[in-house]
C-alpha cells in the first residue's frame, strides 16, 4: 500500500498525481489520507461544533477532490480515502505502519488547516517507518539519479533506485560526492567503490535492463546531488549514511535536499 498525505493545496494534488502512478507502476492500493485536529474530528456539540462542522466539510472537499486527481489520472488503481485525526506528522507516520511508501508534497497551505508544509514532509520524511517521496513538480529528462557514499546504508539506496529504474524504463545514475581536490578524505571514503561492488553487481543482475552511468564529482554533496538530478524524474537518499565529515548520505543531506532538491526525492529508509 501507498499513502498520500493531501491538505488541498496544488502541491498536495501534485503529490496525490504521483502516487497514483507510482501505485500503479508497483500495482498496489492506494490510501488518500488528510489530517485534521481531533478536536475538530470529534466534536458534535458545544461552542465549537459549527467550526468543527466546517473543518470536516472542508477535510471532505479535500479527500473528494485528490480522489478525482487520482481516478483521473489511473482509473484503474484501488483507491479509498481517511481522515486521520490528530496531528498530521503524528497521523502520517502512524497511517504508513504497513505501508511500503509514504508521499507528501514539498509545502502546503500552512495555517491551521494546512498540512503538508514544509516541517511536516521533513518530520515524516525523518521518522516515518517507511521510504518517503516528496514530491515537486518538475519537467523531468526521464532518469533516475541515486546518491551513495559506499556505506552499508546504499545498499538500499540502490535496491530502491534500480527498482524505480526498471518501473519506469528509464536511466540510473549513480553519483558519489567528494570532498574537494586537496583534502584529504579519511581511509573509509577512499575504499568506498569496493564496498559496493557486490551488492551493484548483483543488482544490475537482477535488473538487467537498467542503464547505468556511475560518476564521482568532486563537491559538496547537496551541491553535487541537487546539479546532478536537475531534470531528473526522481532523486534518491538514504536517510542517514557514513556519519563522517565525507559521509555522503548523513541525516544532514538527507534534511538539505528537502529543501533545495530540484525534482521529487526519495529518502530511503535507514535503520541504525
Amino acid at each position: 500500500m501507498i499513502v498520500v498525505g493531501v491538505d488541498g493545496s496544488r502541491a498536495g494534488l501534485e503529490a496525490a498525481g504521483w502516487a497514483a502512478r507510482e501505485a500503479a507502476l508497483r500495482d498496489v492500493p492506494l490510501l488518500v489520507a488528510h489530517a485534521m485536529p481531533r478536536w475538530a474530528y470529534e466534536t458534535e456539540t458545544g461552542r465549537l461544533a459549527e467550526v468543527a462542522a466546517w473543518m470536516r466539510e472542508g477535510g471532505r472537499s479535500v479527500l473528494a477532490a485528490a480522489e478525482e486527481r487520482v481516478r483521473g489520472d489511473q482509473p484503474k488503481i484501488s483507491v479509498r480515502t481517511t481522515f486521520l485525526p490528530d496531528d498530521p506528522r503524528a497521523a502520517l507516520i502512524e497511517a504508513t505502519r504497513d505501508a511500503e511508501l509514504l508521499v507528501v508534497g514539498s509545502h502546503g497551505l500552512g495555517g491551521v488547516r494546512g498540512m503538508l508544509v514544509g516541517s511536516v514532509a521533513y518530520g515524516v520524511a525523518g521518522h516515518a517507518s517507511c521510504d518517503v517521496v516528496v514530491v515537486r513538480p518538475v519537467t523531468s529528462t526521464g532518469e533516475i539519479v541515486a546518491g551513495i557514499d559506499g556505506s552499508e546504508a546504499s545498499s538500499r539506496v540502490l535496491e530502491f533506485a534500480f527498482a524505480e529504474a526498471e518501473l519506469r524504463g528509464t536511466r540510473l545514475r549513480l553519483v558519489r560526492a567528494r570532498a574537494q581536490q586537496g583534502f584529504d578524505p579519511d581511509p573509509v571514503a577512499r575504499e568506498e567503490p569496493g564496498t559496493l561492488r557486490e551488492p551493484l553487481s548483483g543488482l544490475r543482475a537482477r535488473h538487467p535492463g537498467v542503464p547505468v552511468v556511475e560518476e564521482t564529482v568532486h563537491g559538496h554533496p547537496v551541491e553535487v546531488l541537487r546539479q546532478s538530478a536537475t531534470g531528473a524524474e526522481l532523486l534518491v537518499v538514504g536517510s542517514h549514511g557514513y556519519g563522517t565529515l565525507t559521509g555522503m548520505l548523513l541525516g544532514s543531506v538527507s534534511h538539505a535536499l528537502l529543501h533545495q532538491a530540484p525534482c521529487p526525492l526519495a529518502v530511503v529508509r535507514i535503520t541504525r
